[in-house]
């Protein structure tokens, strides 16, 4: 036989074996539809309950999606639509949030310049009335649905303030959430710029901050993309163009169909290419926020501070369904300039419990930056400087989330009018006095290991009933519990109150108060400003030499 011959044969086994194994799924496909659908209708019309078949035709979607990954979603009509407004960062309503406290819902933010700040409304109101219907108790959902609405059309509000019922008649508007939270300067050579997500706009955004930031005198940039989840990957490539030449690689997709793989490039002149970066990451920043700081590590840009990032590789896209319905499904994996691929977790491989396996070390591959840096793929990014952050001290985070500091705030906010300048402000020993009587009236809100191992003892001793006597013992160890807490209090003092004087500002000085008085305390900024102040070194490391 021929070679020309055994060339046609080979082809013609292909093609054989390809239309086989289309006609089993295309079988396999048919049949499954055809026994699902058998079973939705029998239980719709058999089942001894009645059942609404919109909610188990929309469970069984969710299940089977669950099955995939975190990450691939079936959206109904209104979460379709839900999910458009979220990406523009837009909606109408009246620019708050809000969270449950004592079966009460709280706000807790309150956007500055937005109806709910205008009409009056503070952070520590609580919600007890919306157009003339109770709150109290009622979940958070049904409530933003009431506050939601069409810009220019009014709800009333009635809070409870310290005990004063108050009423506020609120006059919603198009909220739009901006990308950027905050941007400003540290010092007077190093500017900041808070990226919270990447939406539509995000790139432009940042844009003019970093323009406004150069022309206050900003030498260096910090982008902080701690926390930020991710979003649009046009985005994050916009992003990354603000700091590289046009027409450099910046991420590519990679899937199983040929209209998965995709090369995004930087399209447009960048904004400033020598200027000393630095990018914050941590355990949190995932997705987008993975392709920026990978990027603008690979390309030898800038460098990268703090933590591991999340290790989201993964690539999605919404595709439109019947009846305007939609579905986020994941279609690829994005592999940025040096090549690798930062995803975690393997969702094709799951261990005996049905979880996803994480890749391990060993097939972890090295590859390089731009200027010859080794880096690794299949676990985030790594920082080129790794930051450790405190951790909270027990009694702070039974402060926190007792909400006693919260509550101390809102008395101070409505017995002060004012704080003056919040670089400069911290509550006085007096003051502080009064915060320790407050925690001394609600010691039962302060929750730590200790307490929830104490009682589920003590349920235990109540079950097997044990004697007076062990029950006076168990009380006795509650009083030593609480003396210890009360002195904790002194102990790390310092950092309670800072925590203190940050909840207050917040009253006063809106979201801009977390930036303004973390900026002498965050230990990422900290260490950026010192790789400033060696720029020599940075340009070492950039260049490939450590």
């Amino acid at each position: 036989m021929t070679l020309k011959s055994k060339l046609v044969l080979l082809s013609a086994i292909v093609i054989v074996t390809v239309g086989f194994k289309q006609a089993d799924d295309y079988f396999e496909i048919s049949k499954n539809l055809e026994l699902f659908g058998a079973v939705y209708k029998t239980v719709n019309s058999e089942y001894v309950d009645e059942v609404n078949p919109g909610d188990l035709m929309k469970k069984g979607i969710d299940a089977m999606l669950a099955s995939l990954d975190p990450y691939t979603n079936y959206y109904n009509e209104s979460q379709a639509e839900e999910a458009i407004l979220r990406q523009k960062g837009e909606y109408g309503g009246i620019g708050c949030r809000s969270q449950r406290i004592d079966n009460f819902t709280c706000i807790t933010e309150v956007f500055k310049g937005m109806p709910a700040d205008k009409s009056g409304m503070r952070v520590g109101d609580k919600i007890i009335e919306v157009n003339g219907k109770k709150f109290a108790g009622l979940p958070d959902e049904d409530l933003g649905d009431q506050l939601k609405g069409a810009p220019g059309s009014k709800v009333n509000i009635v809070v409870d303030r310290q005990g004063k019922t108050i009423a506020f008649d609120v006059i919603r508007e198009e909220i739009k959430i901006n990308n950027v939270s905050y941007f400003g300067m540290i010092n007077a050579q190093t500017g900041y710029i808070k990226l919270d997500q990447f939406m539509i706009g995000s790139a432009g955004e940042i844009k003019q901050a970093l323009i406004q930031l150069k022309t206050k005198g900003a030498q260096n940039i910090v982008l902080d993309l701690r926390d930020n989840g991710g979003g649009l990957l046009h985005e994050a490539v916009n992003i990354v163009n603000l700091f590289v030449p046009m027409d450099e690689l910046v991420v590519v997709s990679k899937g199983r169909s040929k209209d998965a793989f995709k090369e995004y490039k930087t399209l447009d002149s960048p904004v400033d290419t020598k200027i000393p970066l630095i990018v914050l990451v941590n355990e949190r920043s995932a997705s987008a926020s993975e392709i920026v700081c990978g990027s603008i590590q690979d390309l030898d840009r800038g460098i990268v501070v703090g933590r591991n990032t999340f290790g989201k590789g993964l690539v999605q896209n919404v595709l439109p369904l019947a009846y305007r319905n939609q579905m986020k499904i994941t279609i690829a994996k994005y592999y940025i300039p040096s090549g690798r691929c930062i995803q975690l977790l393997d969702y094709g491989k799951k261990d005996k419990n049905g979880k996803a396996t994480t890749i391990p070390d060993s097939l972890r591959k090295a590859f390089k930056t731009k200027n010859g840096r080794t880096v690794y793929d299949g676990g985030g990014v790594r920082p080129d400087f790794t930051v450790k952050t405190e951790t909270n001290p027990s009694i702070l985070n039974q402060l926190i989330k007792g909400h006693l500091i919260y509550q101390f705030a809102n008395q101070y906010r409505n017995t002060h009018d004012q704080i003056g300048a919040v670089q400069d402000f911290s509550i006085n020993t007096a003051e502080y006095e009064q915060f320790k009587d407050l925690v001394k009236e609600n010691m039962h809100a302060l929750k730590g290991n200790s307490d929830g191992q104490l009682e589920q003892f003590q349920k235990s001793l109540n079950e097997e009933a044990y004697s007076t006597q062990t029950e006076a013992a168990i009380k006795l160890l509650n009083k030593d519990l609480q003396t210890i807490k009360l002195n904790e209090l002194e102990v790390h003092k310092n950092k309670i109150i800072a925590a203190i004087n940050l909840e207050i500002a917040k009253r006063y000085y809106y979201d801009e108060a977390n930036f303004l008085t973390d900026f002498k305390y965050d230990a990422d900024i900290l260490k950026s400003l010192e790789l400033f102040g060696q720029y020599q070194q940075m340009e070492t490391l950039l260049k490939g030499n450590k």
